[in-house]
C-alpha cells in the first residue's frame, strides 16, 4: 500500500513543454473560437490556436467553444468559456459547478462511460510516447461512482467572521465554501459540517496562514466503509484545542457512529496537513475497518485506501494476475499498513513487506497480529534501499508487488528486482506517466509485459488512474 510522502508535487501541463519560436498567437482578454481536442490529466480541456495550446476548465472533447484568454505564458495559455457553440453528447448537464471549478471532481461534467474511456486512452497515449506497443483493457468502473471516499481532510478559513469549511479554488488558497463534496461518503460530509458548526458555537477561530494567528487548520473525518466506525480529527496550529471536552460531548451527541475524537497539532509552516502529535480527547486511539476479509487498524495518520470498494477489486485482480502458489515467497514493496501483504498471505508460503514510515510498519505488525497471520515479516526501510539489500543477501522471491507513490520506481529498485529475478513482477500504478517510464527500464532488464494493462477507476470523477501491469521474466535486451 502506498504512503503519501511529504514531497512537493510539480504539475506539468500536457504538451506544454514545446518551444514556440514564433510569437505567441494569442493575448490576454482575446476571444477565440476552437474545438476541444483533448483533456489534460488535470481535467482541463485543450484547444489550439496555430498549434498553441490553451487550457480551459469545464471543456469536453468534441465541443466547439468561444473562449476568452485569461492568462498567457510562453508555451501555453489559460482560457474561460464564454459560449458553447456545440455541446458534446458526453456532457453531464446538471453537474455542480463548484465540483468542477475547485477541482474536487474535475471530470464530473463527463458521462461516466466517457470517463472510463478517457482513462484507458491516457494509458495508451503515454505508452505510445515511450514507443511501447501495449494492449490496455477497458477500465473497470464502479456501479455508483459518487460518494465513495471514506476520508476527508477539509481546510478551514474565516469568511465574514465565521469559521468556514470548503475547498481551495484551483491554483489558490482562496476557500470556496462547500458542504456537499459529491465524491465523499455523506456520513463523512456530515461529520465535517457538524464539527464546523460546533467550533462556531464556541467561537473557535481558523488559522490564518498570512498572519500566522488562529487555531484550526483542518477538520479531518474518516469512516470505516464496512465497520461504520467514525473518527474526527481537529488539526490546530496551537498546542491547545479550546473547549476540547465540551466539543467532544457535542460531537458524541450529534454523531452516533463516533468512536474516536482526536486533537492533532501541526504548528509548522508547511502544506502538510497532519502533524506528528496526536491527543485522543475522547474514545479510541484508532478505528477499524475490513478489507478482503481482514481487519485493519486505522489511526489518524494511517494511510488507508479512501475507496475500499475498488481496493478489494484491485488487490484481488493483482493477486489473480500474479498467479500466486502456496509455495511462493513474495515481496511487497511500499507495504504501508500491510493491506497487500496481508491480503495475499494466506495464498503463499511467505511475504516480506517493506515501508519507510515507522507508524505504518507498527500498524502493519499490529494488523498481522489481529488477523493471526504469522507468515509475514515487515521491515522499516526505504523500499529501494531494502530491495538492494535483499538482492545482495540472495533473497529470491517468486513474485514482487510494487505499489509506489506517484513518482514511481527508482532505477536502483528496478535493478534490485532484476537481480532477485522473480518470475513475476506486479506493478500497481497510480500514475500512468511514471508507469510508462518505468516499463521501458523493466523491459530492458529482462522482463516482458504479460497480458493487458488493466486500468481500474479507484477515483471516479477525477483524472487519477490506477492500473495493474504484470511483467514476466524474459530475455534481457
Amino acid at each position: 500500500m502506498r504512503i503519501k510522502r511529504r514531497e512537493k508535487v510539480v504539475i506539468i501541463m500536457a504538451k506544454a513543454n514545446r518551444v514556440y519560436p514564433k510569437k505567441v498567437p494569442v493575448s490576454k482578454n482575446q476571444e477565440v473560437e476552437a474545438e476541444v481536442i483533448d483533456i489534460t490529466y488535470q481535467g482541463m480541456g485543450v484547444i489550439k490556436i496555430d498549434s498553441f495550446p490553451i487550457f480551459v476548465v469545464d471543456a469536453i472533447p468534441g465541443e466547439t467553444l468561444r473562449v476568452v484568454v485569461t492568462k498567457v505564458l510562453k508555451n501555453y495559455a489559460f482560457g474561460r468559456v464564454i459560449n458553447r457553440v456545440t455541446v458534446s453528447p458526453d456532457r453531464v448537464s446538471d453537474v455542480d459547478q463548484v465540483a468542477i471549478t475547485t477541482g474536487i471532481a474535475p471530470l464530473a461534467n463527463l458521462k461516466y462511460d466517457a470517463q472510463l474511456k478517457f482513462k484507458q486512452r491516457q494509458i495508451e497515449q503515454l505508452f505510445k510516447k515511450v514507443n511501447l506497443s501495449v494492449n490496455v483493457a477497458p477500465t473497470i468502473g464502479m456501479t455508483n461512482p459518487t460518494a465513495y471516499r471514506n476520508k476527508a481532510q477539509v481546510p478551514v478559513q474565516m469568511i465574514n467572521g465565521q469559521l468556514t469549511t470548503g475547498f481551495y479554488r484551483r491554483g489558490s488558497h482562496k476557500l470556496v465554501p462547500v458542504d456537499n463534496f459529491y465524491i465523499q461518503d455523506p456520513k463523512v460530509d456530515e461529520a465535517v459540517r457538524v464539527t464546523r458548526d460546533i467550533l462556531r458555537d464556541y467561537n473557535v477561530s481558523a488559522y490564518d496562514e498570512h498572519t500566522k494567528k488562529g487555531v484550526v487548520r483542518h477538520i479531518m473525518a474518516r469512516r470505516g466503509y464496512y465497520s461504520h466506525e467514525l473518527m474526527v480529527v481537529i488539526v490546530t496550529n496551537t498546542k491547545r484545542l479550546p473547549e476540547a471536552e465540551e466539543i467532544a460531548d457535542k460531537l458524541r451527541a450529534k454523531l452516533p457512529e463516533l468512536k474516536s475524537f482526536i486533537h492533532n497539532i501541526n504548528n509548522h509552516d508547511t502544506n502538510v496537513i497532519m502533524g506528528d502529535w496526536n491527543e485522543t480527547i475522547w474514545g479510541a486511539d484508532d478505528i477499524h475497518d475490513q478489507l478482503m476479509g481482514k481487519d485493519f487498524v486505522i489511526g489518524p495518520n494511517s494511510f488507508y485506501q479512501v475507496n475500499p470498494q475498488t481496493t478489494s477489486v484491485l488487490y484481488t485482480l493483482a493477486a489473480k494476475k500474479a498467479g500466486l502458489k502456496a509455495t511462493d515467497t513474495v515481496v511487497d514493496a511500499y507495504s504501508g499498513i500491510g493491506t497487500i501483504t496481508l491480503s495475499v498471505a494466506d495464498q503463499v508460503k511467505k511475504v516480506y513487506g517493506v515501508e519507510v514510515i515507522e507508524g505504518a510498519v507498527a500498524d502493519a505488525e499490529k494488523n498481522a497480529q489481529n488477523n493471526h497471520i504469522g507468515n509475514v515479516e515487515f521491515v522499516l526501510a526505504d523500499a529501494p534501499d531494502q530491495m538492494v539489500k535483499w538482492a545482495n543477501e540472495g533473497l529470491k522471491p517468486n513474485v514482487v508487488f510494487v505499489d509506489p507513490p506517484r513518482k514511481g520506481l527508482t532505477s536502483e529498485l528496478i535493478e534490485a528486482v532484476s537481480t532477485m529475478a522473480p518470475e513475476t513482477f506486479v506493478y500497481i500504478s497510480c500514475n500512468p506517466a511514471t508507469l510508462a517510464r518505468d516499463a521501458v527500464e523493466i523491459l530492458a532488464n529482462g522482463y516482458v509485459i504479460d497480458g493487458d494493462i488493466q486500468p481500474l477507476d479507484q477515483f471516479p470523477q477525477t483524472t487519477h488512474i490506477e492500473s495493474v501491469t504484470v511483467f514476466k521474466r524474459g530475455v534481457k535486451s
